[in-house]
């Protein structure tokens, strides 16, 4: 079913390109539609105009309706995932150490807990601490900041 629909959605959107680059527009771009032709009232220049605007309309509507059917057809094939899983934690929510304990936040692995906050598990060795930068000396004539 969703092959077909594409397949529709691929063609609709095909026809539609064309529909307006035949369309006369203000600047006259490609405006291959139109012309002297002596088919009468149908493809005169208002009357091609009023027929390559209703099949633009048309189509716009068409390419509208398979695209939301498309997406609706798509949503029903999702899983639900969480969009953010750290790897190594468990999948679902901790269950409080006990039932009148304050809620914590979860800590990542190699940040140090909160105060308060259990130790982090055996086996993760801490983060190295980030190495400090010595402090350039003022240029001569500048005095030090305060502290």
């Amino acid at each position: 079913m969703q092959a077909v629909l594409i397949v529709i959605h691929l063609l609709i959107a095909i026809a539609l390109i064309f529909v307006i680059m035949l369309q006369r527009s203000e600047g006259g771009a490609l405006g291959m539609g139109g012309g002297g032709s002596g088919l009468g009232g149908l493809f005169s220049p208002r009357g091609a105009t009023n027929t390559l605007t209703r099949t633009t309309v048309i189509l716009g509507i068409l390419f509208f309706v398979t695209s939301m059917t498309l997406t609706l057809l798509s949503l029903g094939t999702r899983t639900t995932t969480a969009p953010l899983l750290i790897p190594g934690a468990p999948a679902g929510p901790a269950a409080p150490a006990a039932p009148g304990a304050p809620p914590t936040l979860p800590t990542l692995p190699g940040l140090p807990a909160a105060p308060g906050a259990p130790p982090a598990p055996a086996g993760i060795a801490p983060a190295p601490a980030a190495p400090v930068a010595p402090v350039p000396p003022a240029p001569a004539g500048v005095p030090p900041a305060a502290k």
